[in-house]
């Protein structure tokens, strides 16, 4: 009899093969050399994006090479869509470092905002299904998430440069992958 009952906590164990959701809040990592890295130095030697026509310009230079891929899954078939059309800003609000990795056009965005407080950093997906200048976010299953500075403590007007390795479950039937880097000046 032990050995039947064994076997099937043994069998329950191994059959058991969910995704693990990580904890929402991760640790930062930090590498100085960061600033020195390729694709940081070519985002000096190419213009910001402009969005939509009445953008107001914030840098004159690329703030962001993020490359979003999003698997989903429409009558059956397996879809995937690509953006690398990110822009990054980055402001204080109290005691929190807001870092907005965002492609918001007027009407919808599709990215991040990563809050970072006391060496530690949370990811928000932010819904694209918005009105005009409304921001929302959506709940998502963050399954990898990991983010290094080039410092841990900034101030207002500080440049801050990073890289960003997020990959997430959005709901039952997408999948997203964010990874890049970005730089940027803190308001």
């Amino acid at each position: 009899m032990r050995i039947i009952l064994i076997f099937f906590v043994f069998l329950f164990l191994s059959c058991k093969t969910e995704k693990k959701e990580i904890s929402k809040f991760q640790k930062i990592i930090i590498d100085g050399s960061l600033v020195d890295n390729d694709t940081i130095k070519l985002l000096s030697k190419y213009p910001e994006l402009k969005l939509f026509n009445s953008e107001k310009e914030n840098s004159k230079t690329r703030t962001a090479y993020v490359l979003e891929t999003a698997n989903y899954y429409d009558s059956g078939l397996l879809r995937t869509i690509h953006f690398e059309d990110y822009k990054c800003k980055a402001e204080y609000k109290q005691d929190t470092l807001n870092i907005w990795l965002n492609n918001n056009n007027g009407y919808f965005g599709n990215g991040v905002l990563v809050k970072v407080f006391n060496g530690q950093f949370l990811i928000k997906d932010i819904d694209p299904k918005t009105l005009k200048g409304e921001i929302k976010f959506i709940n998502s299953k963050p399954f990898y998430q990991k983010l290094v500075l080039n410092k841990d403590i900034f101030q207002k007007n500080d440049s801050i440069y990073g890289f960003i390795d997020y990959k997430t479950d959005v709901d039952s039937l997408v999948k997203k992958n964010f990874r890049g880097y970005f730089k940027t000046s803190i308001n």
